[in-house]
């Protein structure tokens, strides 16, 4: 059920806010390397639909580079929602993950955020959101890791709090429901003991609820029973045309000087070839990267790969 705002507390939908320091999960401040402010020029802000619960979709991920799959999952989820939910799709991000994850593969944030910004020129409904490649140690400096658990509530505080929430078709503001969207991998990661903190869980699972794609290769019923607890929260999309198109794959292409050119967006493409990135000098990173990997997230940058 959703949680009715006060209209009078709210923003005007066309307010921008000024330029912040973003509040973490505890609502302290969060550092930033650059002047930070949410984009929302693509949130809808008032719904089209009566008796449906607004619904933000989040990706997070390396996106390194980003590639189709990553946009389809989009559509897929999209599509999925409206036919079988009491959700209404209002905007979808994608958050590439901080330098500090050390990755394989990883390229530097600003070309991630600029690679993804470029995929979704497009769009209607779709943006990026840079919060984790700026956050940073207020201390050093350096970049910080974001679990995933705080990059929900940070998208939760932008839009419930600083926006105010989405205006329903009867004029009242109401707390959109914001939702993880990934692959298999990641319900595959999260039954797995050990891997992910159960209280990360208790927020991603329980509070915000996760949207999966299913993979080919990936087991996703076997995944779902040990996550019985979160069941209700946990909505799972068949891939009906399967793509099992992956970063690492498309890094592996360009390390042999291959096209990739209809793999990946074509302004990627470009942008790519632009600055030489994914060259085989630059493949210097920690970690071991896999031949699958989708945009699935841990506690701690050292426990799960992502796409």
């Amino acid at each position: 059920m959703t949680q009715a705002v006060a209209a009078a507390q709210a923003p005007a939908p066309d307010a921008a806010p000024a330029e912040h320091q973003p509040a973490s999960a505890a609502g302290a401040e969060t550092h930033t390397l650059v002047p930070y402010s949410f984009p929302h020029d693509k949130l809808r802000m008032r719904q089209t639909q009566e008796n449906k619960t607004p619904l933000v979709l989040v990706a997070c991920g390396s996106f390194s580079p980003i590639t189709y799959l990553h946009l389809r999952m989009f559509e897929m989820a999209s599509d999925f929602v409206r036919f079988n939910t009491d959700f209404e799709v209002c905007a979808g991000y994608l958050s590439p993950v901080s330098d500090a994850y050390k990755k394989a593969g990883l390229a530097p944030g600003h070309h991630r955020v600029e690679m993804c910004s470029r995929a979704v020129a497009q769009s209607s409904w779709l943006m990026v959101d840079p919060f984790e490649t700026v956050a940073c140690d207020p201390a050093t400096g350096e970049p910080r890791y974001v679990p995933t658990a705080q990059v929900l509530r940070h998208f939760d505080h932008e839009i419930n709090t600083v926006l105010g929430g989405i205006e329903g078709v009867d004029g009242v503001r109401r707390k959109a429901r914001i939702a993880l969207l990934a692959g298999a991998d990641l319900v595959m990661s999260m039954g797995e003991p050990g891997l992910w903190s159960p209280a990360d869980l208790d927020v991603i699972l329980g509070e915000y609820g996760a949207f999966i794609v299913e993979r080919s290769g990936t087991d996703v019923e076997e995944a779902l029973a040990s996550l019985g607890k979160y069941e209700g929260n946990i909505w799972v999309i068949s891939q009906v045309i399967q793509n099992d198109i992956s970063s690492t794959k498309v890094r592996l292409f360009l390390k042999k000087d291959l096209s990739v050119r209809y793999l990946i967006p074509d302004p990627v493409v470009e942008y790519i070839d632009e600055h030489g990135l994914f060259q085989e000098k630059q493949d210097g990173g920690a970690g071991k990267e896999k031949a699958s990997e989708g945009p699935s997230r841990s506690a701690t940058p050292q426990q799960a790969s992502k796409s």
